[in-house]
């Protein structure tokens, strides 16, 4: 990776397959009026009372009203039936961003076969009769059927089907790469994988599945919400209920299409309609940042995370050690060492190697001889030294004192030069390589684990939000030390075992605290199940997948920090809107009260501050606004409101500025607009 990861992210967005919106209306719309089954509808108790208003004020059309003309009923009753089904409709547009997915995943996964293996030999079947435990064989330019572990074998695999990356990537029997995702291409050799799923339970089933939010659950907050809601709509149903003898004390009388359609004004209808959309918008943004979450609380924990627990190596790091610099001893000249150190290094095809023979090649261009004519002698952990044999000149590189044992030299007579460039390269938590050509030392190579771009900013971000970053190493302290000063975290957990890990997290939560941990290992997989979020890398070991309570597609450790700012923003998105439905309920009550008993208590008259034209006016321009509001509103509630780095106080007054009095003013400014346009339209 060689650009800040929030551009990396952005980079990987531009890449997934763009959804046309206008090709999810038709369907939207349709799902629009299946949404009105009130078996569907029971999951937004605030719809399903519109709904039954609209019903009965539908049936109060028929009835004959010399108070309410039956022209204006229906005006109200058609509004109100408008209000649901847009409600409806922004459900079904953000469940249909999902879909598309979804739909393009299936095209992908029918008519699979695998190759099972039996004690015969192999048999091929159908993909959807494989179940867990069974083995298969999969050959280059095969599908490999479904999520398993390699145990045998080693193969380049095309995850682009799932992840959109091009480029292939290494699975093997063992070690934390062992895993495959079903529906990847081998494009090279075989591997015997063993089957970890039964159907419908694999990777691809749970992303389908999730971005059709057929096992969508709601989220604790939401839960909330809801209570807060139906709270809601009970005060205010009493309080409509009361409105009726009040008029009957002063001899008036108010209608009951006036009473229903004044009870969905008030309640909470705005935040009703999108709470639902809101939330599957939330669970599409990770899909389309290739993470599948198991549950909807995973997305709600990440918004409310408090620490940040990150592995260095590869999240933090690059997790390639690369060279920073070389140093000659005493008498050596920058040339020769630099030729020592590239020839050393040609042959080594680690990515520490390579990085070496990058450098010198940009520092001193020296002619090179071809692979051919090199005799290489391959790093071994015995030896710990790597180099090659080149027309009788023998070259070496490796740990300090495996190269001084190496050409016979004690560490006491390494020059004294050299030996503080050593230690200061060691103290700093890099590694130090020495260098010598046929048994003469020529100096040191300076390997560093490089910090990734923009890593510090994020974290600097982050801070703002109150969110505490924790970077977890089995490093040295030393060497922690150093990288964690660097990349800008602000602790360490050097030295870490899978109980230090799991003690460390314990330990945030006993203080109340939400801990995010992000891992690939099967050592990870005690903390990744007790995090509050744990996100397991997809080409990692079972056991972390199993644990955790998130899946990256992509295996990019940073982008636990988007999912993250994804939560954070579904949480702010609710609250916003939140604040803005009921701020816009309470100016819709003294906005529409006053014009509505001015005929019965004419000294409400100076409280019609609007000055609106009639009591049918009043009720069906509130009726207007409330349903247009929502269509308004759906591109935010789709989209989210962004979350800006500052304190939870001033993320407060924010909103309280901008949507709280925003909701107070619009409703006065909306309804009389429409008030005025209805009059001049004599639709009053």
């Amino acid at each position: 990776m060689n650009m800040p990861m929030s551009k990396a992210v952005v980079a990987k967005a531009s890449e997934q397959p763009k959804t046309n919106l206008s090709a999810l209306w038709r369907p939207a719309l349709m799902q629009a009026f299946v949404k009105l089954d009130p078996r569907q509808l029971h999951r937004a108790p605030v719809m399903l009372v519109v709904e039954l208003t609209a019903i009965l004020t539908t049936v109060l059309c028929f009835i004959p009203d010399s108070a309410v003309p039956t022209f204006v009923a229906a005006q109200i009753a058609l509004w109100l039936w408008f209000t649901v089904l847009f409600a409806n409709f922004a459900e079904a547009l953000a469940e249909g961003r999902g879909k598309a997915r979804a739909d393009s995943l299936k095209a992908g996964s029918e008519g699979l076969s695998a190759r099972r293996q039996t004690a015969a030999g192999f048999e091929v079947i159908p993909a959807t009769r494989l179940r867990k435990g069974d083995v298969v064989r999969v050959a280059a330019g095969e599908m490999i059927p479904g999520d398993g572990e390699v145990i045998e074998g080693i193969a380049a695999v095309n995850e682009a089907a799932i992840t959109g990356e091009s480029a292939p990537v290494i699975r093997e029997s063992g070690g934390d790469r062992s895993a495959v995702t079903g529906n990847t291409r081998l494009v090279s050799d075989w591997l015997l994988v063993r089957i970890t799923s039964n159907p419908g339970e694999s990777t691809l089933d749970r992303m389908i599945a999730l971005v059709e939010g057929a096992k969508r659950q709601k989220t604790p907050n939401e839960v909330a919400l809801d209570i807060l809601l139906i709270g809601l709509t009970l005060i205010f149903l009493l309080v409509v209920v009361t409105l009726q003898p009040f008029a009957h004390f002063a001899n008036g009388n108010l209608p009951l299409v006036f009473l229903v359609a004044l009870l969905v004004t008030l309640i909470p209808t705005t935040i009703g309609g999108l709470l639902s959309a809101i939330g599957i918008a939330g669970m599409d943004r990770l899909v389309r940042l290739n993470v599948i979450a198991k549950s909807g609380r995973a997305v709600e924990a990440a918004g409310d995370v408090h620490v940040l627990m990150l592995d260095k190596t590869g999240t933090i790091t690059f997790g390639n050690r690369r060279c920073a610099a070389v140093h000659a001893a005493p008498g050596v000249s920058a040339r020769e060492l630099a030729e020592g150190a590239l020839f050393a290094s040609l042959a080594d095809d680690t990515a520490e190697g390579k990085s070496i023979v990058e450098y010198l090649r940009g520092l001193h261009p020296l002619p090179e001889p071809g692979l051919e004519s090199l005799t290489a002698v391959p790093f071994s952990a015995e030896t710990r030294l790597s180099g090659v044999d080149y027309q009788g000149r023998i070259y070496r590189k490796g740990a300090v004192d495996s190269l001084l044992d190496f050409i016979g030299m004690p560490r006491s007579e390494l020059p004294s030069a050299l030996a503080r460039e050593v230690d200061r390269i060691a103290q700093s938590g890099g590694t130090p390589l020495l260098v010598c050509a046929d048994g003469r030392l020529l100096g040191v190579i300076h390997l560093k684990d490089v910090v990734k771009p923009g890593i510090r900013e994020r974290f600097a971000e982050l801070r703002k939000l109150g969110i505490r970053t924790v970077m977890v190493t089995g490093d040295n302290p030393l060497t922690a030390a150093a990288i964690a000063a660097e990349a800008g975290v602000d602790d360490v957990l050097a030295e870490a075992t899978p109980e230090k890990k799991l003690a460390r997290i314990r330990h945030e939560q006993n203080d109340g605290r939400l801990v995010a941990m992000c891992g690939d290992g099967a050592n990870d997989a005690p903390a990744l199940a007790q995090a509050d979020v744990g996100m397991a890398m997809n080409d990692g070991t079972q056991a972390a997948r199993e644990a955790a309570n998130m899946v990256d597609l992509d295996s990019d450790p940073t982008k636990l920090l988007d999912v993250v700012q994804i939560g954070k923003e579904l949480l702010v998105t609710r609250g916003a809107l939140t604040t803005f439905s009921i701020a816009n309920d309470v100016a819709k009550y003294f906005a529409i009260l006053p014009a509505l008993f001015a005929s019965i208590y004419p000294q409400l008259g100076v409280l019609n501050v609007m000055h609106l034209s009639s009591p049918q006016s009043a009720i069906l321009s509130a009726i207007v606004f409330n349903a247009l509001i929502i269509v308004v509103l759906i591109p935010l509630a789709l989209r989210g409101v962004r979350v800006q780095a500052a304190s939870a106080a001033a993320l407060l007054r924010r909103n309280l500025l901008i949507y709280g009095l925003g909701g107070i003013v619009v409703p006065f400014v909306g309804i009389k607009m429409i008030d005025m346009l209805l009059k001049a339209l004599g639709l009053v």
